[in-house]
């Protein structure tokens, strides 16, 4: 911009200086370098204020539709297709011009595996305020109301410190939760003035000894700030379940390396597994001894589903001692904003449909569904996703691509390099700065105010004016173009103590080899 600048003013001097012809020289570039100044000082768009002139390429080929941008712009870099449903409504209701679309839907109705929501033909009112959703079971003592749209786990050192503020910030103005994620408790989750979910992983990121084990002492004092309402132990997440997470060494400066307690430059990488627990007996006395330390406040777990067997072998642990968490947050496969080896996010963990489906089913199977809130992660980005997962077994859901894009992402997949365009996923000051907090934290909010009351108005339009209306057979699926089936008939739904009394003969095996003092597959 600076060399920009000399040589237009170079130009003008020769306007001057030698003859008006040479304005056919000097007036573009004038005009680039008062643009280039513009875009520079502007705090609607990241990408300009890093790519001042050259951004606008961006812009242009955004309004060149269909043919274009369908191939540049809802495309990922490596040719794999996106919805283009899920960026064009998150961008929409950010900004605030959620519009209806003309011409139906462009989805083919007819396909195998297509799904739609069954309305009512007397539909109800509205509820003036979103349902919430009280998280805390009996031996909760500072139980929290939780949105039914929430920040999902992002770490500080993954994300900017601008992109983590104008989260909490967003979250903070539209009265929801911020998942931290497991990179600690940073003064930029704290300084925006949200509600935290801290988030420990494997790392105990924050509140780690010296040879990484976990620290009691410092997970209580974290833990008693007011803007902690819950605290969560992460055993995996869906991009990469069964491995730990993994933060270059480039974005490990002092800041990073002071608030997760490592080396500064060092790559890290979070362990597989957890120190303070083997068994499922021993998890369920850890997260009970979180909530302890946590003065009462709500404690749970999240986890990407694996093996059936294990998830009865924790609610037989549950049973066994007579503890139960306040909340499990069932990730899917599908879902995650982090990088992952291929391997692991094509081949290992359940989608989120059949996570949370398993989950919901062995809590009610066992007779504690009624002390456990269960959240929901995996692609959520619209109303009609929320539906979905409600009535799949779900009480919330956490969003983290869809709040990624709110914030400002435009997927340019240049994460783990630290030189993403838009200041979202780096630590370079100068890429940072280009997140204006103050605008993206409004988008947080309108994103998540819109999608929560499109989800409330799909509810009404259904006849249905809270989520505990809703049931699997409002959900229908087409298995071919002639056969179509609900949720409720699509898989089994446990009674209440089912398994307690007499096992179905699909979950018999499961239910007899799971060990609450193994983790047995």
């Amino acid at each position: 911009m600076a060399l920009l600048g000399l040589v237009a003013l170079g130009g003008v001097a020769l306007v001057v200086a030698v003859s008006p012809w040479w304005w056919f020289l000097a007036g573009p570039l004038l005009a680039l370098a008062v643009t280039g100044v513009h875009d520079l000082a502007q705090r609607r768009h990241s990408v300009l204020r890093n790519y001042p002139v050259l951004g606008h390429a961006r812009f242009l080929l955004e309004g060149i539709r269909p043919e274009l941008q369908q191939y540049f712009v809802e495309r990922n870099f490596d040719g794999r297709p996106y919805d283009r449903d899920v960026r064009s409504i998150v961008y929409q209701r950010a900004k605030g011009t959620d519009a209806e679309e003309p011409f139906g839907t462009e989805r083919d109705v007819y396909a195998d595996g297509y799904e739609f929501l069954v309305h009512s033909m007397a539909p109800v009112k509205e509820p003036e305020t979103p349902p919430r959703v009280r998280v805390g079971g009996p031996d909760c003592a500072k139980p929290y109301d939780m949105a039914l749209l929430n920040v999902s786990a992002m770490s500080f050192g993954a994300l900017s410190a601008n992109a983590i503020l104008a989260l909490n910030r967003g979250a903070a103005l539209g009265g929801f939760a911020h998942d931290t994620g497991e990179g600690g408790l940073s003064e930029y989750h704290l300084r925006g003035g949200g509600d935290l979910i801290w988030e420990v992983g494997t790392g105990y990121f924050g509140c780690r000894t010296a040879d990484g084990d976990f620290d009691p002492g410092a997970f209580a004092d974290k833990a008693a700030q007011d803007a902690v309402k819950c605290v969560s132990l992460k055993l995996s997440q869906g991009a990469k379940p069964g491995i730990g997470g993994v933060l270059p060494g480039s974005k490990v400066n002092a800041e990073i390396a002071r608030v997760r307690e490592v080396p500064v430059g060092q790559t890290v990488i979070s362990p597989p597994y957890h120190r303070v627990f083997s068994t499922p007996r021993e998890l369920v006395r850890f997260v009970a001894r979180m909530r302890e330390l946590a003065g009462g406040k709500p404690a749970g777990f999240k986890l990407c589903v694996g093996s059936r067997r294990q998830v009865l072998a924790l609610c037989k642990a549950m049973a066994d001692e007579g503890v139960t968490p306040d909340f499990i947050v069932v990730d899917g496969s599908e879902g995650g904003t982090g990088a992952a080896p291929l391997e692991f996010a094509d081949h290992l963990g359940t989608p989120l449909t059949e996570g949370l489906i398993t989950v919901h089913n062995a809590l009610v199977g066992t007779g504690l569904r009624d002390r456990i809130r269960l959240g929901a992660g995996g692609k959520v980005a619209t109303g009609a996703d929320i539906v979905k997962r409600l009535l799949q077994g779900a009480d919330y859901t956490n969003a983290a691509r869809a709040m990624m894009f709110a914030v400002g992402c435009i997927q340019s997949q240049r994460c783990h390099t630290n030189k993403c365009p838009v200041g979202v996923a780096t630590q370079d000051p100068r890429r940072g700065r280009a997140l204006e907090v103050g605008d993206k934290s409004e988008r947080v909010r309108r994103y998540q105010a819109s999608t929560v009351e499109g989800a409330v108005r799909i509810m009404a339009a259904m006849g249905v004016s809270e989520p505990a209306g809703l049931s699997p057979h409002m959900l229908r699926r087409r298995l071919d173009p002639h056969t179509v089936r609900s949720y409720g008939e699509l898989y089994d739904w446990l009674a209440p103590g089912q398994l307690l009394a007499e096992p179905p003969a699909d979950w018999a095996g499961d239910w007899k080899a799971a060990d609450p003092d193994r983790f047995t597959v």
